[in-house]
């Protein structure tokens, strides 16, 4: 099989630098940037509250660890997507979408989380709903089109 085929060509520098995919960028930085600064508060107040057992039990823990591991992946790959990568961007629309998904389902779920835990995911919702708003866009879709 000739390698060459199924290779992607390279995101042109110039649809990088055009100013409407600068601004995109810029905005997916800013809401992957809040979505990383809230989860790393995040864990920082499941540290601080784990005594209080009302508070704080083992799906805080297990959920606020998996939020921050998929905060920095998204801040990663959408820092690698404004370099021109491929892949990072098709990353990052599938991990924004899930994360979404997965969110809207810890906040309906009856009782297993505290509602202050429901609220930070909400608001986590809401950064992550901007980013799948932003890289599903028509610009950055135009910018990673396969040529």
């Amino acid at each position: 099989m000739d390698m060459t085929n199924t290779q992607l060509a390279p995101v042109a520098t110039a649809h990088l630098t055009h100013a409407d995919s600068r601004q995109a960028f810029r905005t997916v930085r800013m809401l992957t940037g809040g979505y990383l600064a809230l989860s790393v508060l995040t864990i920082v107040a499941i540290a601080l509250l784990r005594n209080h057992a009302a508070l704080v039990n083992s799906a805080v823990w297990i959920r606020g660890t998996i939020v921050m591991v998929s905060s920095a992946f998204t801040f990663a790959f959408g820092a690698r997507a404004a370099r021109g990568s491929r892949g990072a961007y098709r990353r990052l629309r599938i991990i924004a979408a899930v994360m979404v998904a997965a969110i809207t389902v810890i906040i309906a779920l009856p009782g297993t989380f505290p509602m202050w835990m429901k609220l930070e995911q909400a608001v986590c919702g809401l950064l992550l709903l901007g980013v799948v708003a932003v890289v599903n866009g028509r610009q950055l879709r135009s910018v990673f089109a396969t040529a």
